[in-house]
């Protein structure tokens, strides 16, 4: 029936503006990147103080800012994933370094800082790196575009580089001296307390739905943080999972967990003592599939590269378009107006529109912040540097409540690194920063306006399939009177990281301005029976739980 219905008119979706600059909690990590960038920028900044080279602080800056990034991987995925930030922030310094000396071209600037921000943009979503994802990469190669290069000059440039992110690279990793598995411990704990969340609803009422899918990404979540800790921690790791399978417990059984006691564990994992103890036993395999998965490949690059194509579409014409208008306005930096633009685009239009208004909002204060700090800046280099570090420290500790709050610390401090090379006229900044503000998220929204993302309905229907799929594979393993243990834990699990994909891939196309109506009848019962099975193979487990002879073949 559903087949012989004609396909709904495009249809448009109103953009929000409630809640946009509303303030949430801060992040429970908050201070360890805001005083991770401050140990990292102070040093490499100090000494060139002390040289009289503060000329050279863009440079060691794109090294010293890689350390905001990676601190909810556990250590031994974060010192991979910092490596990989240092050589992707080198690699953007040296195509804009190398083309600023080649060519004076503003147009080619422009041109050439878009497509950056594009491959930045689409390979940070690709990896999922971030908070903060591309923007401090994008940034960097922007200004770095329309600074005075000659050729000769590069690599001893991209070597301050390197040398500060090496630097960075130590300070991200050097929590782990004092506590090797906080990251786990954090990730298990959030989810503890989001299936507790879902507990507290007994599963029914007008919460429920959205507490169960929050519960069931923290759950996920947790379940990829331990999937990415290192070999040496396989005893803590294995507490720590059997904990987050506490979690899926509550989630198959809402109305039967003790909401407390999960909190409880939670608050254990954040302190300082050991890992809580449940009350499975000891040699009890409930962890099963969890090596399987381990050796499992994650999909190749190229096809999370596939479904971003209209994003990275939106942000090199949007960055382009937003540079461009700053040219022709005349204003001396126009990459302001690309980096604004490259900050706005988010997963749909929507969340587009709100990166939107949180930029601008938050540009427009910290103008009059950077005013109120223009007369102590002047003082001297040695200010100059102080209120950078400050800016730096609370860009971070503000951000997680809300965009445009750390903006507000963001663009004085933006504005600040133009007085490294000398002092700067305090009213052509702000004019220009506004200017190029306003242009970059005009004209960005509308590049994200112009270039509909007609896949996302395709997506929709894709994951939908995936989890259909997924079900059907745990049911009939679930219908076998003696399953595979190894091979059901393992549907199981892949059942649950399809459900969590569908929910946002749909609130993901729910946000696109101009697309199809979505299936959204048949994603409710999508996840609803999806919920059911897995509800299904939680109490298999439990009525099964020695799985020692079983699960032999499974450890190598």
């Amino acid at each position: 029936m559903s087949s012989a219905t004609p396909t709904p008119a495009p249809r448009v979706r109103r953009l929000p503006l409630a809640g946009v600059l509303r303030l949430g909690r801060p992040s429970d990590i908050w201070y360890k990147s805001a005083f991770s960038v401050v140990v990292s920028v102070a040093p490499p900044n100090l000494t060139l103080l002390a040289l009289g080279r503060l000329d050279l602080a863009l440079y060691t800056m794109a090294g010293s800012l890689c350390a905001v990034y990676a601190h909810s991987r556990p250590y031994a995925a974060r010192a991979r994933v910092l490596a990989l930030v240092v050589l992707g922030m080198v690699a953007g310094l040296a195509v804009s370094l190398v083309t600023a000396s080649l060519t004076g071209s503003a147009i080619v600037l422009v041109t050439v800082g878009a497509l950056l921000a594009a491959a930045q943009k689409t390979l940070c979503d690709a990896t999922r790196v971030g908070p903060p994802g591309p923007i401090v990469l994008t940034f960097i190669s922007s200004a770095s575009l329309f600074a005075p290069q000659r050729l000769d000059q590069v690599p001893a440039h991209l070597a301050l580089a390197v040398a500060a992110g090496g630097w960075a690279w130590l300070v991200g990793m050097a929590p782990w001296l004092l506590r090797p598995h906080g990251p786990e411990r954090r990730a298990t704990a959030q989810a503890l307390n989001a299936a507790a969340g879902y507990a507290e609803t007994d599963g029914t009422g007008d919460g429920a739905t959205r507490a169960r899918a929050a519960a069931a990404a923290a759950v996920q979540a947790a379940w990829q943080s331990l999937l990415t800790t290192g070999a040496p921690s396989a005893r803590t790791r294995r507490a720590l999972e059997r904990l987050v399978v506490r979690a899926e417990v509550a989630l198959a059984a809402p109305a039967d967990t003790d909401p407390q006691r999960l909190r409880a564990f939670a608050r254990d994992l954040v302190g300082a003592g050991p890992v809580p103890r449940t009350d499975t036993p000891e040699d009890d395999d409930e962890l099963l599939g969890v090596e399987v998965e381990l050796a499992s490949p994650p999909p190749p690059l190229w096809q999370r590269l596939g479904p971003l194509a209209p994003l990275a579409v939106r942000t090199a014409l949007g960055c382009a378009l937003a540079g461009y208008a700053s040219l022709a306005l005349g204003i001396g930096r126009p990459y302001w107006a690309l980096v604004t633009a490259a900050s706005l685009y988010q997963a749909n239009v929507a969340l587009t529109w709100s990166r939107g208004v949180q930029r601008v909002v938050g540009n427009l204060v910290g103008v009059l912040l950077f005013a109120a700090l223009a007369p102590l800046a002047h003082l001297g280099p040695a200010a100059v540097v102080l209120c950078c570090l400050a800016l730096n420290f609370g860009a971070e500790a503000l951000m997680t409540r809300n965009y445009w709050l750390g903006s507000v610390c963001v663009t004085p401090m933006a504005l600040l690194i133009t007085e490294f090379v000398g002092a700067q006229e305090s009213a052509a900044l702000i004019t220009e920063r506004v200017v190029d503000t306003v242009v970059g998220a005009l004209v960005g929204f509308v590049a994200a306006v112009a270039v509909t993302n007609r896949r996302s309905r395709d997506r929709v229907e894709d994951a939908l399939t995936a989890v259909e799929r997924a079900r059907e594979r745990a049911a009939r393993l679930l219908a076998a009177p003696a399953p595979q243990p190894a091979a059901l834990e393992s549907a199981r699990r892949a059942l649950a990281a399809c459900l969590v994909d569908l929910r946002a891939t749909v609130e993901a196309a729910s946000g696109e301005w101009w697309g199809r109506a979505l299936p959204h009848e048949r994603v409710m019962w999508a996840e609803r029976a999806g919920h059911r099975t897995l509800a299904a193979t939680t109490r298999r487990r439990a009525r099964h739980p020695d799985h020692r002879t079983r699960t032999e073949g499974v450890r190598r």
